[in-house]
């Protein structure tokens, strides 16, 4: 099956096409075939990307009034003579669309079929995310609009693997009545990606999914630490919204709630002013003052840079306290495991995580960590390690493709 995987942000639409279908799971044998992004969606100046595998890529500048208006630029990349795509000379073509949703709430604990029932329960999610379901609303209406009913679409939510979370660790001592009303709780975040990384390393180690008892750490612009207990999301740093726990690129991470009130007091500038400065000015560009890409800050502690400098300590400092909580908890783990781009890449920051933590059974290899970057997937700990450290790079596009082949040929088994 061919299935588009579809990543719609506020003005952005990012797309893979992956081949892929039930019996070659197993082998790995699926693989991605194309790929694009369009940026800038409803400018005159919109910017897009599109690449087939083995081609070289197609670039460009100009408006895209929205959504439709960008799906439909990629159809006619897709049919366009010279456009070569493995099994693929049009949208029809297409044989499923898997959409990433990133808030299901407690309504969706798993991937589903996208129906008028499905997208009316979603519009009810939007106000848990407002930075996101619409926008990933306005990819399946897009679609719909599109191509009817004729392509089946899925959703598949990154909220969705935390759903196993127990009680005590997703609730928050506030008034009973807020949760019971509002639905006020933790639903963790990037569980499509915590999800792949638990699933690879059991195929790697080759033990059944109750047998898996990792602490996943997804460090990028956007960074959540998972417990995985017996194969399941017990904990993930990520609360009601994706603002809570780790310090992210831009994002504070954990705060004292009273700033806020503080801030106010100090006309810094209305709610959602002080809000917007903690989701898109804090974090490592906040505190650094030089950026929110880790390579910059490197570079400039790397030249004396105490601000930089600083960053990098706060940044390892929470990771740090979240991996000693998480082992608490689980009563301790087999490995900890770091993906996404900071993770699979920086062995900096690696480094500074996992550099005196002994008594907690870690014993970092600082020589296979230098030699682990550029998507590599290793083990960077020490032989006789009582935890293990690995290197496991992440793949959220090829779980959203195997998941909605898996829905639209209804097969029970899951990732």
């Amino acid at each position: 099956m061919n299935v588009f995987v579809l990543n719609c942000g506020s003005s952005s639409v990012k797309f893979q096409i992956i081949n892929t279908d039930l019996d070659l799971f197993e082998t790995d044998a699926d693989h991605m075939v194309a790929k694009g992004l369009i940026e800038k969606v409803g400018s005159k100046e919109a910017i897009f990307t599109f690449e087939s595998v083995g081609q070289p890529p197609v670039k460009g500048v100009e408006p895209i009034a929205d959504h439709r208006e960008a799906i439909l630029k990629i159809k006619k990349w897709m049919e366009t003579k010279g456009t070569k795509i493995e099994g693929i000379n049009s949208f029809d073509d297409i044989h499923a669309i898997g959409h990433r949703v990133v808030h299901g709430a407690e309504k969706f604990a798993k991937s589903v079929l996208i129906g008028d029932e499905v997208i009316k329960q979603l519009e009810e999610c939007s106000d848990l995310a407002p930075l996101h379901n619409p926008a990933n609303l306005k990819g399946i209406h897009a679609i719909t609009e599109i191509f009817g009913d004729k392509i089946p679409q899925v959703g598949v939510f990154d909220t969705a693997f935390h759903s196993t979370m127990p009680e005590e660790a997703y609730m928050y001592a506030i008034p009973y009545d807020f949760y019971q009303k509002y639905r006020i709780r933790a639903y963790g975040f990037h569980g499509t990606s915590h999800r792949y990384v638990a699933y690879r390393y059991r195929k790697i180690n080759k033990l059944p999914k109750e047998k898996v008892n990792v602490v996943i750490l997804h460090l990028g612009n956007g960074c959540s630490i998972t417990s995985v207990k017996n194969g399941e999301s017990v904990f993930n740093s990520m609360g009601m919204t994706p603002i809570e726990g780790l310090i992210m690129g831009t994002r504070c991470g954990d705060i004292d709630t009273g700033i806020v009130e503080y801030l106010l007091k100090k006309e810094i500038g209305t709610f959602p002013e002080i809000m917007s400065i903690l989701q898109k000015k804090s974090g490592m560009l906040g505190v650094s003052g030089v950026s929110n890409d880790m390579r910059d800050i490197e570079k400039a502690a790397d030249e004396g840079n105490h601000r930089a400098l600083l960053a990098l300590k706060m940044f390892a400092y929470r990771a740090k306290r979240y991996i000693g909580s998480s082992l608490a908890e689980m009563n301790g783990a087999d490995a900890i495991i770091f993906t996404a781009g900071i993770g699979e890449n920086d062995t900096i920051i690696r480094k500074m995580i996992c550099e005196n933590m002994e008594a907690l059974g870690i014993e970092f290899d600082e020589k296979l960590n230098d030699q682990c970057f550029k998507g590599k997937c290793m083990k960077i700990s020490k032989e006789g390690s009582r935890i293990a450290v690995w290197v496991i790079p992440t793949n959220e596009e090829l779980l959203l493709a195997r998941d909605t082949v898996r829905i639209v040929k209804g097969a029970t088994k899951e990732l």
